[in-house]
């Protein structure tokens, strides 16, 4: 493969209130979901990303409960992605003039 012919790019987000920290953990997480869907995932000629991002809506003070959300907003995060990338193959259709078969056109 050609450097970055295979790149996929993603986008968490969230209205529970994080720091930049806590978003970068998330984030983190989030990116098993593309391990699970892709293979390879984040190879050295491609340009998997994934942005994680909130708009503060829902504050938690608790810090012991801040912990637990960003654990399972992490989990649900990768999860999603996983699913949402599968989606994107069995949805995808050729661009006019590609020549080859979709994932629906394979037998």
């Amino acid at each position: 493969p050609q450097p970055r012919e295979n790149t996929t790019i993603a986008c968490i987000a969230t209205d529970v209130a994080l720091t930049r920290v806590e978003l970068q953990r998330v984030a983190i997480m989030a990116q098993d979901g593309m391990a699970r869907a892709i293979r390879p995932a984040h190879a050295p000629f491609d340009g998997d990303t994934l942005f994680s991002l909130s708009t503060g809506k829902k504050v938690i003070e608790n810090p012991a409960l801040r912990q637990v959300a960003v654990a399972q907003l992490g989990n649900v995060a990768a999860d999603v992605l996983a699913r949402a990338v599968a989606r994107g193959v069995y949805h995808a259709t050729n661009y006019d003039g590609v020549t080859g078969k979709t994932w629906r056109e394979m037998p």
